[in-house]
């Protein structure tokens, strides 16, 4: 019997991967763990390995797809097993077996079992989509969650209506204002709706018969290019507009004196040692942190975890979004740990080479945007955490010294952002006058 290879499940909250690419082929020996295919999750690309040895067989998708986890996603024959006859459809998509009754003429069709993904049933169930009035576009004609939300779009015109042609009111503004017949032009939107992109290729492509055709106001030029948000982009917007809708949220900036950590920085390099700001900052805030215990929490509905370790998560800006890989145990660490720790979780976010647990369990995180000559910004709180320290970049001014004579001085933006559910306004306070005491003189580290 043909084994099952289904979608890892590979985090809590996950409910679907997209698969990037088979890194094996059907008809492939395979042993076990070898890596078959690359599928990216919310936050970063994994593989699906290989459950034992055997030869892959029966794939039953494509790169590209997206795939509820848990689905089957292709089978491996055993060593000397011979690939059956037919072709093994998907677990979640075989449908009941059917009573041999004799129907009434009107309930055959309701009667008629209907493939369909278990996210697609649920989608459906939601929003009162009748599964047998959809047509599928997945493996073996199964419905998707995407066509069932194709049936659901609405459309700007009744059906009812004779001769009325289905769509969306950009493309009939821009129809009227370029005097194009809607009856004319093929729709690509759900159920053959002609979207605006329809109508404008209709525009191009049409020849200039005289000077006195219509001049379109600058507003219809060329077609915006149309971004879907998913993948990792989506779970930032997703879990960014929640942090900001559900976390009262509160702003503390504080100006840091770097001239300590200039020395300190000043002295490793003659000794041709590494050592960056961010690192600094690392140690610095899991040192801040152990003295202010509810500043290094997590929050769960009306439960808050007070945690006896410091993981500290520092942002990676990516080209398609942003990545927050963590250095656990901070605390117990020292600098000369944390800079090749920091480097080298940078180094492998950029290359999409992190795994899922140096992602996980953070408990305060750092938004460093002074490379990128940012003065000062506020940063929304990664929940489930309960604050977020956003940096700036460092500048030179002339301040008063001890006799009231202008020194040049250089300073760094800090700007922490609290969740006020969990912390109050004093907490938050001393907090970031502690972190600016220690980043003032860093030697207090060592204590």
């Amino acid at each position: 019997m043909p084994i099952p290879i289904i979608m890892p499940k590979f985090g809590f909250t996950l409910e679907s991967c997209d698969i990037v690419e088979w890194l094996k082929h059907e008809g492939d020996s395979v042993r076990s763990g070898d890596p078959i295919c690359e599928v990216t999750t919310d936050k970063v690309n994994m593989e699906v390995e290989a459950p034992e040895a055997g030869t892959l067989w029966n794939l039953l998708y494509k790169a590209g797809d997206t795939v509820p986890v848990t689905e089957v996603i292709c089978y491996l024959l055993r060593p000397g097993e011979a690939a059956p006859e037919k072709v093994i459809a998907p677990v979640a998509s075989t449908p009941a077996p059917v009573q041999a009754t004799q129907a009434a003429p009107g309930e055959a069709e309701s009667a008629r079992p209907v493939a369909a993904t278990p996210v697609a049933r649920r989608v459906a169930e939601q929003v009162g989509v009748d599964l047998t009035a959809v047509t599928g576009t997945g493996p073996q004609n199964r419905i998707t969650r995407r066509d069932v939300e194709a049936a659901s779009a609405p459309v700007t015109t009744v059906s009812s209506e004779p001769g009325k042609v289905r769509a969306t009111p950009a493309a009939r503004a821009l129809a009227e204002q370029a005097g194009v017949d809607l009856a004319q032009v093929s729709g690509s939107g759900p159920r053959g709706r002609v979207q605006g992109t329809d109508v404008q290729a209709v525009i191009n492509a049409a020849p200039s018969v005289s000077n006195t055709a219509p001049v379109l106001p600058p507003t219809v030029g060329a077609a915006p290019r149309i971004v879907k948000l998913e993948g990792m982009r989506k779970t930032i917007a997703t879990r960014l507009q929640k942090s900001f809708q559900t976390a009262p949220h509160i702003f503390f900036d504080a100006q840091v004196d770097t001239a300590g950590i200039d020395a300190l920085r000043a002295k490793l390099k003659a000794r041709n040692e590494k050592l960056s700001v961010t690192a600094v900052l690392v140690k610095a805030c899991a040192w801040a942190l152990l003295r202010h215990p509810w500043l290094n929490a997590t929050i769960d509905g009306e439960t808050v975890s007070l945690w006896p370790t410091v993981n500290v998560g520092v942002a990676v800006a990516l080209e398609n979004g942003l990545i927050v890989p963590v250095v656990h145990g901070a605390d117990s660490l020292p600098m000369s740990a944390i800079q090749p720790k920091v480097d080298d979780l940078a180094a492998r976010a950029r290359t999409n080479k992190l795994t899922l647990p140096e992602l996980a369990d953070g408990t305060f995180t750092i938004s460093n945007l002074g490379m990128y000559g940012v003065d000062r910004f506020t940063a929304i709180i990664n929940p489930p955490q309960v604050a977020i320290l956003a940096v700036g970049r460092t500048q030179r001014l002339f301040v008063p010294d001890e006799h009231d004579q202008p020194t040049l001085k250089s300073f760094m933006q800090l700007t922490l952002s609290a969740d006020h559910r969990v912390i109050d306004g004093a907490q938050a306070a001393q907090f970031i006058n502690d972190l600016r005491m220690v980043l003032e003189d860093p030697a207090l580290l060592a204590w």
